[in-house]
């Protein structure tokens, strides 16, 4: 079944998926895997990685999504192959556990956003209690999801193309703009040093293994919404071209983002840099922090300017992920979209709950797993994002890619990628991707899968 609703043009269709794949990730995420993994030479590998591995799986999925025309669930069964929906499943239920607790540290970072502008940096040293007020988070985290829903339910061209259209620009702005501040403060050379200058005596087999996984998240690959979205996509439009500059955007922004967070962390920290892989702590405490020792209305507008940009950044993931569900509700059960939009929304939170209550509201949720040889408890939250999005999405970009080059089989991934690109066959990039994606990407994402699983669940 086609859908009726399209995207404007291509430029329409690669301001959303970029936004789609601009979120949490970029701003807070990759900053966190970059410290953690020294550096400049996570940078250079994560880079590596975007354009060999993400970018073949990111066309196998738009490709898959408009020859359908359907979402990820109906996707195969449109295509002939209804025993393989159980791939299109697996990525529904991923992007609604991500969105369900996703959408509770987009609630921390809208929160933030109200003490900032009042000057209240102590808000710095009780994060635990912040996140904790499950009754003040949750009211946070209902109005976001609330204005996500009020943009999903208006459409694609009408709704989610728009505010792509008008959010996007404005978070380039805005990271640019605090990043120019960032440089202009002291030490802050230290942290672009980090950043920029890579040591490759540092490259380990956990450098390499967290920068595929941080380029396979942050490109939102493996949940559907590019299936999703790529059901909305006109005929005429060349994927390839499309594609690319979703991944230069989604890269773009990330770099962004460490031009501002470590010019920031080299400041707070006398140019050491320490803590600067202390994950939620380094948003949410450390660069606060930083903002509330400027002084004067200063120190607020940047503080303020800054969560402002986090949440648009949130946004943009968050309507996109609710998209995924919403579109196969639509589809299956003949709802009008707005109905479908909110019980879908509301689904979502209630399913959020339990990470929302981990994060010291609850001993139980808190401590709700405790993984083979790990010396502590893993809270809910914490247990779905391993779940979901270290296992379920790797998975899923790998059976996709299974599923397009050995039964969907390559020549009618082919004839889809030819449509708006006349010239792909013979091309360069249709040898590349065929060898890619035969020998090499669903290698590399098995052995991320299994690394994950032992790993993270085993303590292998």
């Amino acid at each position: 079944m086609k859908a009726k609703d399209q995207f404007s043009g291509s430029l329409g269709f690669v301001v959303a998926a970029a936004g789609s794949a601009v979120g949490l990730g970029n701003i807070w995420g990759f900053p966190y895997e970059v410290g953690q993994g020294g550096g400049a030479l996570f940078v250079l590998v994560y880079l590596f990685f975007c354009f060999t591995l993400c970018l073949p799986v990111m066309l196998v999925e738009i490709a898959i999504g408009r020859k359908s025309g359907s979402n990820p669930v109906h996707a195969f069964k449109v295509l002939g192959f209804p025993k393989w929906r159980f791939i299109g499943f697996l990525g529904l239920l991923s992007g609604v556990v991500i969105l369900s607790y996703y959408n509770v540290i987009a609630g921390w970072a809208f929160g933030y956003i109200f003490e900032m502008v009042r000057g209240n940096f102590q808000i710095t040293q009780s994060f635990d209690e912040y996140t904790a007020d499950y009754v003040r988070i949750g009211l946070y985290g209902l109005l976001f999801m609330s204005v996500t829903s009020f943009f999903v339910s208006r459409g694609i061209a009408k709704g989610i193309e728009r505010v792509a259209k008008v959010l996007m620009p404005v978070l380039i702005l805005m990271i640019i703009g605090v990043a120019a501040y960032a440089l202009t403060l002291e030490d802050a050379m230290a942290g672009l040093q980090f950043y920029l200058l890579p040591k490759f005596s540092s490259l380990e087999g956990k450098v390499i293994y967290n920068a595929m996984g941080q380029a396979f998240f942050s490109l939102s690959l493996g949940m559907g919404a590019l299936i999703t979205y790529g059901s909305y996509v006109r005929s005429t439009d060349n994927l390839l071209k499309s594609a690319s500059l979703i991944t230069l955007a989604d890269v773009g922004i990330a770099l962004l983002a460490g031009l501002m967070i470590f010019p920031l962390i080299g400041h707070m920290s006398g140019g050491t840099m320490e803590g600067v892989s202390r994950g939620p702590e380094l948003i949410f405490v450390t660069i606060p922090a930083i903002f509330g020792t400027i002084g004067g209305g200063t120190g607020q507008f940047v503080g303020t300017a800054f969560f402002l940009l986090l949440c648009f950044a949130a946004l943009t993931s968050t309507i996109s992920l609710l998209e995924v569900p919403v579109s196969y509700v639509t589809q299956a059960t003949k709802l009008k979209r707005e109905k479908a939009t909110w019980l879908v929304a509301f689904v979502v939170f209630l399913v959020g709950i339990p990470s929302l209550l981990s994060q010291g509201a609850s001993d139980y949720f808190g401590e709700f797993i405790q993984y083979m040889g790990a010396e502590q408890a893993t809270n809910f939250m914490d247990f779905m994002l391993n779940l979901a999005n270290d296992t379920f999405l790797p998975l899923g970009g790998c059976l996709m890619v299974c599923f397009a080059v050995f039964v969907w089989k390559k020549r009618h991934l082919d004839e889809e990628l030819s449509k708006g690109y006349p010239g792909y066959h013979g091309s360069f990039y249709q040898r590349y991707l065929h060898f890619s994606m035969t020998y090499v990407i669903p290698v590399l994402l098995g052995i991320l899968c299994i690394y994950t699983v032992l790993s993270t669940f085993f303590g292998l």
